[in-house]
């Protein structure tokens, strides 16, 4: 019961508009006073400030000040153009342009928002300009921009990591086949639309001209190989990893390319300000919820009366699938992790689920919610930039959505999909 009331004042805040984070406090803080008394909110401050200051946590900044790096200078334009020069020749090839280019975003920002704005901003005027429905424009650079949260580096695999207690490096590695298996799934989703609607080719296909992207963009290339060569090869850890994208885009923006002036600095660094500080503002008002539901014993509680009804995993990820879908439509990414985990992590080491398996799902689950209405955070940035309606443009997107809940299926019922690499390199 207590439960139900802590989840149903927090959707009664939200909907009223209180920011998430507030909203989030606010029932820790609330319900920490009522069930335990005046002397719990003596932790308060010391539980926001422990919270938010988890060494895993210290990649999270990093890596939106990396993407914003790439945003400002001049890297995502020339992964755009090898990208376009590899694929472009085929039929309704700029939409498998967006999705390539997305792929190899997300292997340097982690980030599905930046990843849309970056790419976005770019490719939905070209897409309209050369015909495409506004509509599928928007629908197909904001699925496949949502393939950063699966994707290595993510940034929800490390604030799950974290919060879960469970490697950051594993997650990264669990997400490499579901990422490529919904890059391939999307490009497929471009091939069928363009077929039916007959859109166009770009530029014929020229050794010449994919030679000289290349060699533009190999500099911008070296980015995914530094970072992820350094976390997958045991050089460093995600934190120290996403310290050297830092680092490696400084240089390459600013002494390779030239485009990274003090002025373009000043700009990514506010961006990754502005980033950050709303992601950083959950974490830390999520420890005081976190501590009231586990002094509470709420998520042990949820745990036996699941399990008293099925202990089937099966089942369990079934219902656990149900919830994360309806949450994702609800809230935020960071938000849904910050408020299931710590509730759902005690059922889901009781029935013996893989706390790397679960992340993908979890990982997976949020990449759908970005997508459907009423929050749908990435659609909505990308709607922003094509200038249409979210729910036209929802309608347009199904088939994508379908795919990555094809997906989310994979990877809930034939777990050797994320964990066999896993399996491969740590037993």
């Amino acid at each position: 019961m207590t439960l139900l009331i802590v989840i149903a004042a927090l959707f009664a805040l939200v909907l009223i508009n209180v920011p998430i984070a507030v909203a989030i406090g606010v029932v820790g803080v609330v319900g920490a006073f009522f069930y335990m008394g005046a002397d719990a909110l003596v932790n308060v401050p010391l539980t926001l400030f422990n919270g938010a200051t988890k060494f895993p946590l210290i990649a999270i900044p990093l890596f939106i000040f990396a993407g914003a790096l790439m945003n400002t200078s001049g890297i995502s334009m020339r992964l755009i153009n090898l990208v376009s020069a590899m694929v472009g020749f085929v039929r309704g090839g700029l939409a498998m342009v967006n999705v390539g280019v997305s792929m190899f975003f997300a292997e340097i920002s982690g980030s599905a928002v930046a990843d849309v704005a970056a790419t976005g901003s770019v490719l939905i005027p070209e897409m309209k300009r050369r015909k495409y429905n506004p509509n599928f424009s928007a629908a197909i650079t904001s699925s496949s921009a949502s393939l950063a949260i699966i994707i290595p580096p993510s940034l929800s695999m490390i604030l799950y990591g974290a919060i879960a207690d469970t490697s950051i490096v594993k997650l990264f590695v669990a997400g490499i086949i579901p990422g490529i298996l919904g890059g391939v799934g999307l490009a497929g989703a471009c091939y069928y639309y363009a077929v039916k609607y007959n859109l166009p080719r770009e530029e014929a296909f020229s050794l010449s001209r994919l030679g000289k992207a290349f060699k533009d963009a190999f500099w911008a290339l070296l980015l995914p190989v530094i970072i992820l060569g350094g976390i997958f090869g045991g050089f460093v850890t995600a934190t120290e990893g996403a310290g050297i994208a830092v680092l490696a885009a400084l240089v390459i923006g600013g002494l390779v390319y030239r485009e990274l002036n003090l002025k373009i600095l000043y700009r990514a660094v506010i961006e990754g300000v502005i980033q950050t500080a709303v992601v950083m503002l959950l974490v830390a008002t999520s420890a005081i919820l976190g501590l009231f539901l586990t002094e509470m014993q709420l998520p042990q509680q949820l745990a036996s009366e699941i399990t008293a009804i099925t202990s089937d995993p099966v089942a369990v990820l079934a219902l656990l699938n149900i919830l994360l879908l309806l949450l994702g439509m609800f809230l935020h990414g960071a938000a849904a992790i910050i408020l299931v985990v710590p509730i759902v992590m005690p059922l889901i080491n009781q029935i013996g689920i893989d706390p790397i398996h679960f992340g993908l799902i979890l990982t997976l689950n949020l990449a759908i919610g970005q997508q459907t209405p009423p929050v749908a955070s990435v659609l909505a940035t990308a709607c922003s930039i094509a200038r249409t309606d979210m729910w036209q443009t929802t309608k347009v997107n199904l088939p994508m959505i379908f795919v990555l809940f094809l997906v989310l299926m994979l990877v809930t019922y034939v777990p050797a999909i994320p964990m066999s690499l896993v399996n491969v390199f740590y037993g």
